[in-house]
């Protein structure tokens, strides 16, 4: 038995041993010990194992280090969603319509479905959004709160934002805007009405 492991079986009460001199040699291993460089019990950290901040910071922080963008997160107001082709030039209202519905499900491709409407809907929040001339969101009117599943109108809100710009408009007669129905299933997932027409 070598010397730490007398003193370790010393300490634990596992074995103890039997002799004088196992005793001495127990004793002097744990004296030894106490005088060592490092507390007893003080785990050393390994040298194979880099340390790194990225592993040990809180999940926010790596986002914010480099570990790419939050895609659950809404975009700013005013920036255009990441990975979003820019938006085409509209010359009618209608136009501007369309586009705006194909980037909501473009940028929200997680939330959305395509495909039939089912017939008994979670909830109908529909929102009127002004643009600025560049076709970033100026403003959001609630035109409809939804009866029920209310938490669904922020999902809508939030999703117009990341769907941002949707065209420059400033060749389109004033008022610059558009409404939005969304049309939210028992998933939560919502159909622009426009889609459907």
């Amino acid at each position: 038995m070598s010397c730490t492991e007398t003193g370790r079986a010393a300490e634990t009460g596992s074995c103890f041993p039997t002799t004088r001199s196992g005793l001495l040699l127990s004793l002097m291993c744990l004296l030894m010990s106490a005088c060592g460089n490092s507390p007893r019990g003080t785990v050393q950290p390994e040298a194979s194992k880099p340390s790194s901040t990225a592993e040990n910071a809180p999940p926010s922080r790596q986002t914010a280090q480099g570990g790419g963008p939050d895609k659950t997160a809404p975009a700013r107001p005013g920036s255009a969603a990441a990975g979003l082709p820019p938006p085409r030039p509209v010359r009618t209202h209608a136009e501007l319509r369309r586009q705006a519905a194909e980037r909501l499900v473009a940028a929200n491709p997680g939330q959305t479905y395509l495909g039939t409407v089912p017939p008994i809907l979670l909830a109908i929040p529909v929102l009127e959004v002004e643009l600025k001339a560049d076709g970033h969101v100026s403003r959001i009117h609630v035109l409809r709160k939804p009866g029920q599943a209310p938490e669904t109108l922020q999902m809508a809100i939030d999703a117009v934002h990341r769907a941002a710009p949707f065209g420059n408009v400033s060749r389109l007669p004033q008022p610059w805007k558009f409404s939005e129905t969304f049309l939210f299933n028992d998933q939560r997932h919502f159909k622009p009405r426009t889609l459907d027409e």
